[in-house]
């Protein structure tokens, strides 16, 4: 069950929450690329088509051979190129939030290909936005201030959605992490004092 949307240009941003049995207990947070199989695929062809021409015309130029032999050294060249391409689509990254264990990170690539990182709950100390500046563009990150690890985890490794979607997973997170460290801020003064 879908509970809130939010869409830009370039991606959707999806909160999902479950039946009331469920409620509370997990926490889903889907960010979906809004281009279509067909028009990636369309650009992998036409690169695949571009680099067909560009193989028979640099050989061509190079050596007066066989054109025919020349002509599938490109097209398996060509199928080699969109292969490598096609498994660095992304199609969606998740968040899914379990309060009590911790959160899993999940890439899904075009390809059919998922990726996930689960990061137990007692190791993050806190969910940060970032501002990434680079020479050529500006853009916000959602990252994880992890126990025992030098630098930031970044939740969204692929895609670089808005602020406003950025925004509603940063609070779950600092909802579930709060609580949690206040739990054992609890337990600790417990444990001292007893």
């Amino acid at each position: 069950m879908v509970s809130s949307s939010l869409s830009s240009k370039r991606y959707t941003y999806i909160h999902e929450s479950g039946s009331e049995t469920r409620r509370g207990a997990i926490d889903i947070h889907h960010v979906i690329i809004n281009r279509s199989r067909s028009t990636g695929y369309a650009r992998l062809m036409g690169l695949a088509f571009f680099l067909v021409i560009l193989g028979v015309s640099m050989y061509s130029f190079i050596e007066k051979d066989n054109p025919v032999r020349t002509l599938s050294w490109s097209c398996l060249l060509s199928g080699f190129f969109v292969v490598i391409q096609s498994r660095k689509l992304v199609k969606k990254e998740s968040v899914i939030i379990m309060p009590t264990f911790g959160i899993q990170i999940e890439t899904q690539y075009l390809s059919g290909k998922t990726v996930s990182r689960f990061i137990p709950i007692d190791k993050i100390l806190k969910p940060m936005l970032v501002e990434c500046v680079t020479p050529v563009t500006c853009y916000w990150s959602l990252s994880l201030f992890l126990r025992g690890e030098e630098q930031l985890t970044l939740v969204f490794k692929e895609l670089r959605p808005s602020l406003k979607m950025l925004v509603p997973i940063w609070k779950a997170l600092c909802t579930v992490i709060s609580t949690d460290q206040s739990e054992i801020i609890t337990e600790e003064k417990h444990v001292v004092s007893g």
